[in-house]
Parts: C-alpha cells; structure tokens; sequence
C-alpha cells in the first residue's frame, strides 16, 4: 500500500528586482496537519534557502513555520515576503493590514499594492571586536579591506547576523568565503549567517549592496535576506549615522548565478531611536513542485 503523502509547494521569487531575480521561497498552504518532522522533509526536498509552511493562527491571520533544508527557524524575510505576496494574489487578503505568528511571537504584515512588508523589532547590537580578525578571515579579507570606522557588530532584530562593512564593490565582489570557518563563528556567536554591505553602488538611487553567507543554516549564499536587511538599516541609521527613513538594498548581485533582488526597509523614528522596521518587496510566483514524503 502506497503511504506516501503529496505536498504542493508554491515557488515564489521574493524581493525581485524590475520583475527580475530574487530569492525564490517554497511556500505550503493548509500545513496545519503536517507535523514538524515532515516540514524539514519538504523543506529538504525543495532544496531552496527556506520554505515557509501557512497554517491557521488564533493569534493572528497566519500561523508560519519557516525551515531550511537542515532545520526550523524563528523567521525568514523572503519566505514571509513570498507567502504574503502568494496570498494576496489569490485574493486571501482583503485588508492592507494583516499579520504572521510564528515560533517566536505575531508580527504586522502591510500590503501596499504589489509589496509586502514584514514587522521586525527595533535593532539590538553587541561588539565582537574580540572575533574581528577570526571574521575577516574566514571571508578571505584583509582589515585594511573593512570600511574605517566601522565596526563589525552583530545586529538582532528577530535573528542575529554579523553585520561586515566593507570599502568598496569590487571587495565585496571578489569576497573568497571559508564556509567552515564561517559555520563554526556563527555557531559560537548564535548567528544565522554573514550580511557584508558596501556603501557604493553602481545603481544610484540604491543605498548598499549586499551578501550574505549562512552555511550554518545549510545556505551558503543568498540571494535577498529579508531579516537581515533590518538590521542592516538599524546599523546605517545608527551607528553609519545615516539619518534616512528609508533604505533600498541590493542583494544577490555578485552570486556565482547571479540572482538580482531589492528589499525595501523603512524605518519609523521618534526622537532619533529606532520604534519599529518594515522591511519588504515584491514576490512573482513561478511554479508549482509536488513533493511527496
């Protein structure tokens, strides 16, 4: 007798740059009777950075359940940026406003026409100054290559991702990564992954770009990282003392397959502190893969 069980996984490329690139998410709607153990296995056999499972929340509109192909984890920006996107296009939205619960509290989720944007909370910061030669290593980086005066600090806004400011493009392009040793610092620090940033860009109306490793998380490059580009504007904002409301970030640029993806962040300020982050963009859907477990 066949045992095996089909899930339909919705593909959908968040944070798409001019309807190109992004970072495609797999999304499962009416997960609510698939236990955790089949999640990480659907998860697995789509084979992307991170699938995010919709069931029915009495917290909020949305219950969420994010993983990897090697885990469960509290958030993941393009798989909200994805479902939400996927949801409203099917006409499941009525309202501008609507809302995520996931392992780790609810969250506001805003619609504004073909974006979403996701809630994150106000940024946390800590000093690894002790570890920044062991991180600028393991990134095949000199210090002389690190933007002066600025230091490298992890920065939390729901997940914690080392935040390494660099001088320029072309050493943000030619970054040669160590993925063990990458794995083994975020291990020791409780990180998600690596968000390198340089301030220039070849786009200028665009503030950063951006990469991101996490192979701790089984994902060695990203193409948009929805919960790091938080705090990515936190430490502008705060500590580059760019004062903008505003920040568009590239990501996903200098990947071996290059995938080109914007994420919008907005920040809401009262008296020079951080209240609250919105990060967002757009999402196209694909395809649809069967997986069966």
């Amino acid at each position: 007798m066949d045992n095996f069980q089909k899930i339909e996984v919705q593909i959908i490329n968040a944070f798409v740059d001019n309807q190109q690139g992004g970072n495609p998410a797999g999304v499962v709607l009416n997960a609510d009777n698939l236990t955790n153990e089949q999640k990480l296995k659907v998860a697995s056999k789509v084979g992307l950075s991170e699938t995010a499972f919709v069931s029915k929340s009495t917290m909020a509109d949305y219950k969420l359940d994010f993983f990897t192909p090697t885990r469960q984890i509290a958030h993941c920006g393009h798989a909200t940026i994805a479902t939400f996107s996927y949801l409203s296009q099917l006409g499941l939205i009525k309202n501008t406003k609507t809302s995520k619960e996931t392992i780790d509290g609810t969250r506001e989720i805003l619609l504004q026409g073909e974006l979403a944007f996701m809630e994150q909370k106000s940024p946390t910061y800590v000093d690894v100054k002790e570890q920044k030669e062991k991180i600028v290593f393991a990134l095949g980086l000199t210090e002389n290559e690190v933007l002066a005066n600025a230091p490298i600090l992890i920065v939390n806004t729901g997940n914690s991702f080392a935040i390494i400011p660099v001088a320029n493009e072309d050493i943000l392009k030619n970054i040669v990564p160590n993925f063990d040793l990458i794995t083994e610092i975020s291990e020791n620090l409780d990180l998600i992954g690596f968000y390198i940033f340089c301030l220039k860009t070849d786009e200028t109306a665009r503030d950063v770009n951006t990469r991101m490793f996490a192979p701790r998380y089984g994902i060695q490059e990203e193409a948009a990282t929805g919960m790091a580009a938080g705090p990515l504007a936190g430490y502008l904002y705060d500590v580059l003392k760019i004062k903008k409301d505003q920040f568009l970030i590239q990501q996903g640029w200098f990947m071996n397959i290059p995938s080109k993806s914007l994420i919008i962040v907005n920040l809401s300020i009262e008296n020079e502190k951080i209240t609250k982050i919105m990060a967002g963009g757009k999402g196209i859907s694909m395809n649809t893969k069967m997986i069966e477990i």
